[in-house]
């Protein structure tokens, strides 16, 4: 079926899945041209360490520089487009009986490339909430850097911080699908931050297979039941291909 090793049995183990989590990390961006967060931007940030310009105490201290930071990093990722694999995960919820998308991404890809569903662990860098109160909000741009609330409060990202709690109502969907899933698609992250590297072992211990797709092994490969060490652009479309070829494209 593939070049790839452990392809076919990663379609044997999804094809044979009702319900799917997938999972995914800033490898899957990556392969659109969406820079890591530590990859500066351009030479003025540079200087700046990154915990800095992601904290409520960087905020703080200097609310334009934070704001300038990620209105650069917004400009970059607009210019991005979504690639193929982001496309075939789209397609994958009508394969299942159950599905969720889980993503580290604050990018907005996945919706873009037409998930309609996605549970964005991290925040979206392209929506915005007031710092003091925590409500959602929209900028006007031109009032400033950053812009200001109704409230008062300036506006800042809705992303997660260093040292910020995730979303409770998204942490609560991820455990209970985590929870009755029969298999885990695990692409393009890291395995090393939490709680998302969790989710495989998760999973796993609820009696799901899990299966990785990455380019290098990452914190997760070594409880994977299978490693497809490739990028995501290629291999998913392959994938979802021979899932909709099993599974008479329901």
């Amino acid at each position: 079926m593939s070049t790839h090793p452990g392809m076919d049995e990663a379609i044997d183990i999804l094809a044979g899945a009702r319900r799917v989590v997938v999972t995914t990390g800033a490898g899957m961006s990556r392969e659109s041209g969406v820079p890591t967060f530590r990859d500066a931007p351009n030479a003025l940030w540079a200087d700046y360490n990154p915990e800095d310009l992601a904290t409520r105490a960087g905020f703080a201290r200097d609310p334009a520089l934070v704001w300038r930071w990620y209105a650069e990093r917004r400009r970059m990722i607009a210019e991005t487009t979504p690639h193929a694999g982001h496309r075939a995960i789209a397609r994958m919820p009508r394969l299942f009986d159950g599905f969720l998308l889980l993503t580290q991404n604050i990018d907005n890809l996945h919706t873009t490339a037409g998930s309609s569903d996605v549970v964005e662990l991290h925040g979206n860098i392209f929506r915005f909430k007031c710092f003091e109160n925590g409500h959602p909000a929209t900028p006007d741009e031109g009032a400033g850097e950053p812009p200001r609330c109704q409230c008062g409060s300036f506006l800042r990202p809705d992303v997660v911080w260093f040292g910020e709690m995730l979303d409770p109502h998204h942490i609560d969907r991820a455990y209970a699908a985590l929870a009755t899933c029969d298999a885990i698609l695990v692409v393009g992250t890291s395995g090393l931050v939490y709680p998302a590297a969790g989710f495989p072992a998760v999973a796993r211990d609820a009696g799901a297979r899990v299966v990785e797709v990455n380019p290098e092994p990452s914190g997760v490969t070594p409880i994977a039941d299978v490693f497809v060490r490739a990028g995501a652009r290629d291999t998913l479309p392959l994938l979802v291909d021979a899932l909709e070829r099993l599974r008479g494209g329901r």
